[in-house]
């Protein structure tokens, strides 16, 4: 049995003055509600990471990813996180789940309410000088 009890890939969708896009969940969410938290979901069975980012992105924001780069792969609690990187095109986004959506550069999310481990991935994406091309 696997140490993790769920894959997931999330993605950071960033502007190229390095704003992020983050998803606020809603007070209802089953886990971390109000918490501000990178768009993706689990991965389906038979999925892999970059076709699970691809669909969750998709069903989530109405956006077709271009070309996702897997930019770390983290344990956070019990699961396996695949985090992925694209610079945004410009093309409409529309919110399918949670309550909002911002951009946000580095210093705004200090205040915001998030799961620690994932401002650190972050975190760690602003100091990365060439995010695309980052080691997991």
């Amino acid at each position: 049995m696997s140490k993790y009890k769920r894959n997931v890939s999330v993605l950071i969708l960033y502007k190229a003055e390095g704003a992020i896009l983050l998803q606020h969940r809603t007070k209802d969410a089953p886990t971390f509600p109000e918490y501000w938290s990178l768009f993706g979901g689990g991965i389906e069975e038979g999925e892999t990471p970059e076709q699970a980012v691809r669909r969750e992105i998709l069903e989530e924001l109405g956006y077709e990813l271009a070309s996702p780069r897997l930019f770390t792969v983290q344990q956070i609690a019990d699961e396996k996180v695949h985090v992925f990187v694209e610079l945004y095109d410009g093309r409409p986004l529309i919110l399918g789940e949670g309550q909002a959506m911002n951009w946000f550069l580095a210093d705004a999310i200090k205040g915001l309410l998030m799961v620690d481990a994932e401002r650190t991935i972050i975190e760690a994406f602003w100091d990365n000088p060439d995010p695309v091309r980052a080691n997991p």
